[in-house]
């Protein structure tokens, strides 16, 4: 019950697989998608590396801070590139050297042990760790040193072909193991992934599962770690004999090394010998190439060692079972073709009916572009008759405004002509010739007409356009807008485009009406036209368009 409410979190943090979905098929999809990305995760692991080595830059040759930063580089390198690895770590050595660092000598040539020995470069592992002296160790490095030389042993013992040679170098490598569980501390997961391996062995597989849910719980997922810790996992379920849960282990090793950005994919290709043995050739071929060009990228010799054969069978299964799908492709096109000759004749049929059908659908959009084009004449007939009620209406309003306005001055200059005739009779008859000719030669009786005139003008005018002042300021440059004085309605200016909007464009007519000379109109009506944000030949036109 453990192992599967863990199984389910691990399937919900790859993909948000539903727990419905916690299959082998499932996780192979997670896997295949992974697949795709894997350029992603690679990018951003070069990210990294590119940071750190601008970091080496600023801090000074040979010093303590080089030293670690080149440790982190190698770190970064030692799943990723072997080769680059191998220099940034011979380059700590160097740095230690310079530093006269014994502690950080041994610490950067056990580094370099254990990775010769990933690589499969046994004799030169071993010329490293006769350098190191295991008296001269600090504490902190003698489990490192014991682990060196176990998995320098175990692997000559796994791969050497010599059956006697390899009997001893495993016993070498028990006895080295032995001194490991004698230094590191149980609660390490180093000590725990020994105690499993141990379990294993024994066949004491629910024992061995038990550490493994202790392990994978102190993990993230995509992490080197639980890709680790998850390979081996599979190598229970292997020796247990369930190849399902082996299978399902393997994908979740795989996409975390993908996402991790690991090249050595060794869960990927042993995955892929076993797809292979399931029949699933297509996807093994193409885990298996992935596999191929990554440990071609990394650069150990074992692993292309290791996976070279198997990817030689599975080549040529998988090109056994191109020539059989090409065999049976050209029966297929055998068919193919006594289908299309079927076809053309049916075709043939068919386009002698669609170019009946085709003239028939001319004659009719020919029917509908005419139809079309007397539909827009007659649009533009409706447009042109609106626009001329719009004006009709306009300039019927405009007439019974001013009609009645015109009207109602009538009466009053009537009724004040009528006083003026009493005033002046009664001065004559009084003998106040001389008062009457004062009054008729002072200009401020015209001059309160003309202003109650415009006042009248002004105040007929904005009833019929209130918006005229705002509309017209927005024709004009944001510095030449007009601003009227308090309590004032309208201007010269504003006057003279006023009349320009009831129709009224000769000069002279405005002129006459606002008691100006024609010469003084025309450079109003040029000034306001410099200061207009459009065109100076359409300002008029658009200051007409006013509503």
């Amino acid at each position: 019950m453990k192992n599967k409410y863990l199984l389910f979190l691990v399937l919900l943090s790859c993909s948000g697989i539903s727990w419905g979905n916690e299959t082998l098929d499932s996780l192979l999809n997670v896997l295949d998608r992974t697949l795709l990305e894997y350029e992603t995760y690679i990018s951003q692991r070069e990210e990294r590396i590119h940071h750190l080595k601008e970091l080496t830059r600023e801090s000074a040759p040979n010093s303590l801070e080089r030293y670690k930063l080149n440790n982190q580089i190698y770190k970064e390198y030692k799943p990723f590139i072997c080769d680059s690895a191998i220099y940034y770590i011979n380059c700590s050595i160097q740095i230690a050297d310079s530093l006269q660092d014994e502690q950080c000598m041994a610490e950067s040539r056990l580094h370099l042990s254990y990775l010769l020995t990933s690589a499969g470069m046994y004799a030169e592992s071993f010329d490293v760790l006769k350098t190191i002296k295991r008296e001269k160790l600090a504490p902190s490095l003698v489990s490192n040193y014991y682990s060196c030389l176990d998995h320098v042993y175990g692997e000559l013992g796994a791969y050497t072909q010599e059956k006697a040679f390899a009997q001893h170098y495993r016993e070498t490598s028990q006895c080295y193991k032995d001194s490991l569980f004698a230094v590191l501390a149980p609660e390490t997961d180093e000590y725990l992934a020994m105690k499993e391996a141990q379990l294993r062995e024994l066949h004491w597989f629910d024992k061995a599962l038990e550490i493994s849910d202790l392990r994978l719980s102190k993990v993230k997922p995509d992490t080197p770690q639980y890709a680790l810790i998850a390979y081996y996992r599979s190598l229970i379920y292997r020796y247990s004999g369930d190849g399902v849960k082996e299978k399902e282990y393997l994908c979740l090793s795989a996409i975390a090394d993908i996402r991790s950005a690991i090249k050595d994919h060794a869960s990927l290709w042993t995955l892929a010998e076993l797809l292979y043995e399931d029949g699933n050739i297509e996807r093994a071929y193409q885990y298996m190439r992935f596999s191929w060009n990554a440990t071609k990228f990394y650069n150990a010799r074992l692993r292309s060692w290791q996976s070279s054969g198997v990817l030689s069978l599975i080549d040529k299964t998988y090109q056994a079972m191109i020539e059989k799908q090409n065999k049976r492709l050209q029966m297929y096109l055998l068919l193919i073709t006594g289908l299309l000759v079927l076809l053309i004749t049916a075709l043939g049929y068919i386009y002698s009916q669609m170019k009946k059908l085709s003239d028939a659908r001319n004659h009719l959009q020919l029917a509908n572009g005419q139809l079309n084009a007397l539909n827009e004449e007659l649009r533009q007939m409706n447009d042109c008759l609106t626009s001329a009620n719009v004006e009709l209406s306009e300039s019927n309003q405009i007439k019974e405004e001013y009609i009645a306005r015109f009207i109602k001055l009538c009466s009053t200059y009537i009724d004040r002509l009528d006083a003026y005739r009493r005033m002046v009779n009664k001065k004559i008859a009084g003998g106040k010739v001389a008062e009457l000719l004062k009054i008729t030669r002072s200009q401020d009786a015209l001059e309160e007409e003309l202003v109650e005139l415009y006042v009248n003008f002004d105040t007929a005018f904005l009833h019929l356009f209130p918006d005229f002042v705002k509309k017209f300021n927005d024709l004009l440059q944001e510095n030449g807008r007009i601003v009227l004085k308090k309590d004032e309605l309208l201007n010269t200016e504003l006057r003279i485009y006023a009349l320009i909007r009831l129709g009224i464009e000769d000069s002279s007519q405005i002129a006459e009406f606002l008691r100006y000379s024609v010469n003084t109109i025309y450079n109003y009506r040029a000034k306001v036209r410099n200061k207009a944000r459009v065109s100076r030949d359409d300002f008029e036109d658009m200051v007409r368009k006013i509503r």
